[in-house]
C-alpha cells in the first residue's frame, strides 16, 4: 500500500489529525474519504497547518508560499469547509476542526455536485459505523468526551427547573449565539444515500457564534433567526429527537437533534453505553410502578434503549408489565417522559452533577491529558524542528507513572485548567 511506503501528503495529514485529541484512526477507508474530500497538493498543506488558529500570514511562512496564493487556497479550502475562518479583528484567522464534530459532517451538511455525496455516505458508514476503530477512540476513551445531551426543558417540573443552569438549556444556548444556522443532518443524511433513513426531519441540524458565521458565509448552511431556531427546537422536541451538543460551557458551537436510529452519537451510546461515550445531563428518569401501564411507549422512544419493559410481579395480573430504567445507559434527555401517556415517569436531579468543560480550549487540555497527547497541544507547530523534538520528550515524560497520576488529578484537570484559561484566554 502507497501510503504505507511512501509518505503522501494524505499520510501525512493523517498524522496532523492524529496529533489533536479528537484524531482519526488511519485505515484504506480513511485514505479514501480524504482523497474525496482534499487533493494531494491540498492534504499535504494542511498537514503542515498547527493546531491552534492560524493566521494567512502564518500560512504563508509555513507553506513558504507568496501571501496571495497561501490566501486563494486557504479560502477554497474554508469554501468547502474543511477549514473554519473566523473573523477577528477585521482579519481572518482559520483553524482546521476534527473530523468530527468538524469536516466529515460539513460535507453532508448540505446537498452538493461537486463530490459524490452517495459513494462518501458508504465510506463514511464503513469506516464509522462497521470498523469502529473511529467510533471507539472518539467517544469511549478518557473520561472527557466531545459532546453531552441537553435535557428537554418542556418536561422539567418546576420545582427541577429552578436548578438547570444557564449552559444546561438549548433555548439558551441559542438565545445567547453571535450568529445561528440550520444544515441538513448530517447522520440523516448519509443513512439517506444507504436508503436507511428513518423520517424525522433532516434540514434541523443547528450551529452557532464562530462555526456559524463561516458555515454561513461560504453557503454551507443556512442563516435562521433565533426565534427561527427556537421554533425548530420544538420541532425536535415533538419528533422525540435527543439534543446533542457541544461538550461546553461557553460558546457552544452545534446542537444537533438525534434520532436512535441514524445518528452516530446515539448509535455509539447503545453500543458502548456503560463506558459513557456521551455526557448526559443532571437529571434521571424516575418511573412511578403504581402508574405505569406497561404500555412500551417510553421503551420505543429512548434512543439509547434504557427502558424496558420488565414483569409488574402483580398475581392477579401475570402478563402485565412495567417500565424499568438501566440507570448506566440513561443520558437523562427526557424524551421518555414526554411520551408517557400516564404521567407515570418525572425527572429527578442526578445526586452528583456532571462537569461540563469551560469551553473548546479547556476541553481539548482535558482530553489531550487523558489521551496522552498534551505534548502535542504545547508544542504544535511540526514544522519546526524544535518544537517535534520537545513534543517528543514531553510525550516520554507524561507517560510516566507520577506524572500521568498528577495529571489526572480532579483538581488539576478542572478548577485550576479552568482557572488558567479563563484568565490567561489561551
Amino acid at each position: 500500500m502507497s501510503h504505507n511506503t511512501i509518505k503522501s501528503g494524505y499520510s501525512r495529514l493523517v498524522d496532523r489529525l492524529n496529533r489533536f485529541p479528537q484524531g482519526a484512526p488511519p485505515s484504506e477507508l480513511l485514505f479514501k474519504i480524504l482523497k474525496m474530500l482534499f487533493s494531494e497538493k491540498e492534504a499535504k498543506l494542511v498537514s503542515l497547518m498547527p493546531i491552534k488558529p492560524f493566521t494567512a500570514k502564518k500560512a504563508s511562512q509555513i507553506w513558504k508560499m507568496d501571501l496571495t496564493s497561501t490566501q486563494k487556497i486557504l479560502d477554497k479550502l474554508a469554501g468547502r469547509a474543511i477549514l473554519v475562518d473566523i473573523e477577528q479583528n477585521e482579519a481572518s484567522v482559520y483553524v482546521l476542526p476534527p473530523p468530527m464534530a468538524g469536516f466529515f459532517e460539513f460535507s453532508l451538511m448540505r446537498v452538493r455536485d461537486d463530490i459524490d455525496q452517495k459513494v462518501l455516505s458508504e465510506l463514511f458508514y464503513e469506516y464509522i459505523n462497521v470498523e469502529e476503530d473511529f467510533i471507539r477512540e472518539l467517544f469511549t476513551r478518557g473520561q472527557t468526551q466531545l459532546g453531552r445531551t441537553f435535557v428537554q426543558e418542556p418536561v422539567l417540573p418546576i420545582e427541577n427547573a429552578l436548578h438547570v443552569l444557564d449552559y444546561e438549556r438549548a433555548t439558551e444556548i441559542i438565545k445567547c449565539a453571535t450568529h445561528q444556522s440550520v444544515g441538513v443532518c448530517y447522520c440523516r443524511h448519509k443513512m439517506q444515500h444507504l436508503d436507511k433513513a428513518c423520517k424525522a426531519p433532516q434540514e434541523i441540524c443547528m450551529t452557532f457564534n464562530n462555526t456559524a458565521a463561516s458555515l454561513i458565509k461560504h453557503g454551507c448552511a443556512r442563516s435562521v433567526e433565533k426565534e427561527e431556531c427556537l421554533d425548530l427546537l420544538q420541532v425536535a422536541y415533538e419528533h422525540n429527537l435527543v439534543q446533542f451538543g457541544e461538550n461546553v460551557r461557553e460558546k457552544v458551537n452545534f446542537i444537533c437533534n438525534c434520532c436512535g436510529c441514524c445518528c452516530e452519537a446515539m448509535i455509539v451510546a447503545r453500543r458502548f453505553g456503560i463506558l459513557n461515550p456521551v455526557h448526559t445531563t443532571n437529571f434521571i428518569p424516575v418511573v412511578t410502578e403504581s402508574d405505569c401501564n406497561g404500555c412500551g411507549k417510553c421503551v420505543a422512544a429512548c434512543p439509547v434503549e434504557a427502558m424496558t419493559l420488565v414483569s409488574a410481579n402483580n398475581p392477579l395480573k401475570p402478563k402485565m408489565k412495567v417500565a424499568k430504567l438501566d440507570e448506566d445507559l440513561c443520558l437523562g434527555c427526557g424524551v421518555c417522559v414526554r411520551s408517557c401517556p400516564k404521567d407515570s415517569i418525572h425527572l429527578n436531579s442526578r445526586p452528583r452533577r456532571v462537569i461540563t468543560p469551560l469551553n473548546g480550549t479547556h476541553r481539548a487540555v482535558l482530553m489531550a491529558i487523558e489521551r496522552g497527547k498534551l505534548q502535542d497541544l504545547i508544542f504544535d507547530n511540526q514544522v519546526l524542528w524544535s518544537h517535534r523534538a520537545m513534543a517528543a520528550v514531553l510525550g516520554v515524560i507524561l507517560k510516566l507513572p507520577l506524572f500521568k497520576q498528577a495529571l489526572a488529578n480532579q483538581q488539576v484537570k478542572s478548577r485550576y485548567l479552568e482557572a488558567l484559561i479563563h484568565y490567561t484566554k489561551i
